[in-house]
């Protein structure tokens, strides 16, 4: 059965369910991930947990080592990943302590690396459905399971950081529709795919940013209060989720078939070596 991974945001740094459980180091081409995985069992199904910023919170977003954190699942064995993230609500209906399960993403981001090919190989991967609706399927009977109030689609802006929005962002941002605002998954989204790994996020709110007039500054102290009730929560979700994911391939373990557009003559023996986990298969 196919390994599942599951990376924690802020406030969840670790998996209590993991049984069987050790630490594993893993080396990438792009440096170290951000801890060592966790590998354990829950329910006899493999599971690979990551803290995303570090056990402690020591990654800030804007620094966090996104391609070697995916790379390091796929060499793991990964196909399916689950993404939990704490974010920012951007509708009135969409209250602290909600769960959203995205199905769009839109970067205002600036300049991050969101490709594992950037020498020798070109790749313009499919991205237009981000998120994978058989693992988003699953993540959301997850939330109605564990007793989480739950909405399934929307839109998560993924924004810079590491300060929260001014209130101009925070009012530009709702206006073009957006449901939660965050720091790090549109990253991780493009990266899963290029690894052929199908990926969702469970975005757990803590905020209404600061657009709201009854909440009209984002705290860490507020945030931090709602970190730790979502935190609970997530450990419930995840557990469920596990058992409910298919026993089955990744919908995406073929992405890149057809991604490919560079000569395959002229690729660099290096670059062969670097990218043969990725694409190693179609050349």
């Amino acid at each position: 059965m196919p390994k599942i991974g599951i990376v924690g945001g802020s406030g969840l740094y670790h998996m209590d369910a993991l049984e069987e459980r050790q630490e594993i180091r893993v080396e990438t081409p792009w440096g170290e991930p951000s801890d060592a995985f966790v590998q354990g069992k829950i329910g006899g199904r493999e599971v690979v947990f990551l803290a995303r910023h570090g056990r402690g919170h020591r990654i800030s977003p804007s620094n966090l080592p996104f391609r070697a954190n995916i790379y390091a699942f796929k060499k793991l064995g990964v196909e399916w990943l689950l993404s939990f993230s704490a974010v920012g609500s951007l509708k009135e209906e969409l209250a602290p302590l909600d769960f959203v399960i995205p199905d769009q993403f839109f970067d205002r981001t600036k300049g991050r690396p969101s490709t594992f090919f950037d020498e020798d190989v070109v790749v313009h991967v499919a991205f237009s459905h981000p998120v994978c609706e058989t693992l988003g399927d699953v993540a959301e009977a997850a939330c109605k399971t564990a007793g989480v109030k739950v909405q399934r689609g929307g839109t998560y802006c993924c924004m810079e950081g590491p300060q929260f929005s001014t209130l101009a962002e925070s009012n530009f941002h709702r206006s073009c529709g957006f449901d939660v605002i965050g720091m790090t998954n549109l990253q991780e989204a493009k990266l899963a795919r290029e690894a052929e790994i199908s990926y969702a996020t469970v975005a757990m709110v803590t905020d209404y940013d600061c657009w709201h007039e009854e909440h009209d500054a984002v705290t860490v102290e507020q945030v931090i209060e709602y970190l730790t009730k979502n935190a609970a929560n997530a450990q419930a979700v995840a557990i469920e989720a596990v058992k409910n994911i298919p026993d089955s391939p990744s919908p995406h373990a073929t992405a890149l078939k057809n991604s490919i557009l560079t000569d395959r003559s002229l690729i660099s023996a290096s670059s062969r070596e670097k990218y043969d986990l990725l694409i190693g298969k179609y050349l």
